[in-house]
């Protein structure tokens, strides 16, 4: 421990206080600081402490506190209150931090967290469409200069498929989110997942435009499998394919600074062969989704 290390040179081994400044890279002054701090209390005074002072004379509290409280007990906020007891909002809102009541909690319990999974593989598979920039030069995620941006790139759409019983997901990067691409895309992931044994049921999109076309609800029919819609508003019901896109931008998208878009294309299927094959997964008990795959269809 650094301070210790202070305390012992200086007064046990008789350096300087110069000598021991320069040798740890700090200012004399510090060392003075951790001396006197060591001699008056001891070893434990050199413990890492809060910045609070011990006693804080002019602080709220008594009657003046107790009425904050009640009043934000009523739902009343930080502004009413200051007015109310002539008070600076400033003094009302730390009282109301140090007790916890620095957000009113909503009025109603959120909805409980309604968790499900499908028992076959193909039962379920979640579709939903990502719009990513294109690449013209490395972007703010990287350098952190959000001043700095590539103009008129432009956009491509990333249309990502994950099975809810396995989570072994497909994805593709096409030019647009459109009708044409939209079903291109969806039969194509049926005809992956039919080569790797699964059998689709239903498939589970949101309200976009190209999942609402007659040319997809064709496609369904003649691929006999079930179109099911989110709730308005909803996203957490697709919410597999939405944790999917984050794993993805997280792992792949913006994993690393790509020099183009094609070269983000490249990786894409690594990132897949790692996801789908070799990467645990924490809601199938920390195995990846192929190797889940073969036990529901064992």
């Amino acid at each position: 421990m650094a301070r210790a290390l202070i305390v012992q040179r200086v007064d046990a081994e008789g350096w300087t206080v110069a000598k021991t400044a320069a040798a740890l890279g700090v200012s004399t002054r510090t060392v003075h600081k951790w001396r006197a701090r060591g001699r008056v209390e001891g070893i434990a005074g050199l413990d890492d402490r809060r910045s609070v002072p011990i006693r804080i004379p002019h602080r709220t509290q008594g009657r003046r506190g107790a009425a904050i409280l009640r009043l934000r007990q009523q739902r009343w906020s930080q502004q009413a209150i200051a007015r109310r007891l002539s008070m600076p909002r400033s003094t009302v809102g730390a009282v109301l931090r140090r007790h916890g009541l620095g957000r009113l909690p909503p009025l109603t319990a959120p909805p409980p967290v309604l968790r499900y999974q499908r028992a076959r593989p193909g039962e379920l598979l979640h579709v939903d469409i990502k719009p990513l920039g294109r690449i013209g030069q490395v972007g703010h995620r990287i350098h952190g200069d959000q001043s700095r941006r590539s103009r008129g790139v432009g956009w491509e759409q990333v249309h990502v498929c994950v099975d809810d019983a396995t989570r072994v997901a497909y994805v593709e990067v096409r030019p647009t989110a459109t009708v044409p691409d939209a079903i291109a895309f969806v039969r194509r992931a049926v005809q992956w997942f039919a080569k790797r044994g699964v059998h689709t049921e239903r498939v589970m999109t949101d309200n976009g435009g190209a999942y609402r076309a007659k040319l997809f609800a064709t496609l369904c029919a003649e691929l006999h499998i079930r179109h099911v819609r989110t709730r308005p508003y909803t996203p957490r019901t697709n919410g597999k394919a939405e944790r999917f896109i984050q794993t993805l931008l997280r792992e792949w998208a913006y994993a690393r600074p790509y020099r183009s878009s094609a070269w983000r294309h490249r990786a894409l299927p690594r990132f897949l062969r790692h996801y789908n094959g070799r990467r645990p997964h924490s809601s199938l008990n920390f195995t990846a989704p192929l190797s889940r795959l073969k036990e529901l269809a064992a």
